[in-house]
């Protein structure tokens, strides 16, 4: 039993997560928007700011909300939040603590399509998502304004399918006059998630690897984060399993801290040698608890 749930630890903590920051369930019901004092404060993972459920802030709606304002208030909060997550966990976040990575993982455990790591164009996609953060979430708030002198939220508006699921669809249902009001735009990011809906029942977390501005962000800071992996050189023998059962698709002996991984810990349960560890300052502080 044991066993069990510790090879289901990490399932567990992303549903706990979810359900903590989406704990608003009056919202759902009520088809209100939670706008209580926990709203000022941004939660590590992707979460719609609009999802009825939603107790906390997404970081990427609140950067572009203070970039396309025209007083950037909280600009440097929210940039320190940023930071301070990604310094201290990395793309942890991405594995562990995000509601839409937890929705990718349990699409692409139904047995619909025969599954595959990565979409075609792999190594050139991967690259996509930084293109995403420097254009839709960072440029065009930042320089397409209206009339009043305001920018757009380019990236919630026109791509996030996190939005259109947490927050677009459980609106639309329990209000008539949304509904109503709907056109082109909800169509459009609706069949955007419908294809990532598709794509993540094929291959492992799209979204993920190609599109998210987040992950993108807390990506940069996974060599230098507070957790990290770390090769034992003396005990690897480059027998390649940690790449065999990486989702990712990360030659882990080689770059056991690529922009890429996620944390998920499959890499660490599947060496054989245990030449693969977890390192850096939580890792050693979480062993002296043990101690």
């Amino acid at each position: 039993m044991a066993n069990w749930f510790r090879d289901k630890m990490r399932l567990w903590v992303q549903i706990a997560f979810t359900a903590v920051t989406n704990g608003y369930l009056y919202g759902f019901v009520s088809g209100r928007i939670y706008r209580g004092p926990t709203k000022v404060f941004c939660v590590p993972g992707l979460n719609c700011y609009s999802c009825p459920g939603a107790l906390g802030a997404c970081p990427i709606g609140s950067l572009q909300a203070v970039l396309g304002s025209r007083d950037y208030k909280f600009s440097f909060y929210i940039t320190g939040a940023l930071i301070f997550f990604g310094s201290l966990f990395g793309r942890f976040i991405c594995g562990w603590l995000c509601p839409f990575g937890l929705v990718q993982d349990l699409l692409y455990k139904i047995p619909f399509f025969r599954k595959r790591k990565n979409l075609p164009g792999h190594k050139a996609l991967i690259w996509l998502k930084y293109i995403i953060l420097a254009v839709f979430v960072v440029l065009l708030p930042l320089t397409v304004l209206d009339i009043i002198g305001q920018g757009s939220p380019w990236f919630c508006k026109y791509i996030c399918p996190s939005g259109t699921l947490g927050a677009g669809l459980p609106l639309l249902l329990s209000n008539e006059s949304l509904r109503m009001a709907a056109g082109a735009l909800f169509k459009w990011k609706f069949f955007i998630l419908i294809g990532t809906v598709i794509l993540s029942m094929w291959a492992y977390r799209p979204f993920c690897k190609y599109i998210c501005p987040l992950g993108a962000v807390y990506s940069v800071f996974n060599p230098i984060a507070m957790y990290r992996y770390r090769v034992e050189e003396g005990k690897c023998t480059r027998c390649g399993r940690c790449k065999r059962v990486c989702k990712m698709d990360i030659s882990v002996w080689e770059k056991p801290n690529s922009p890429e991984c996620i944390r998920c810990g499959d890499c660490l349960k599947a060496c054989p040698e245990g030449a693969l560890i977890p390192d850096g300052v939580l890792s050693t502080l979480r062993k002296k608890g043990n101690e």
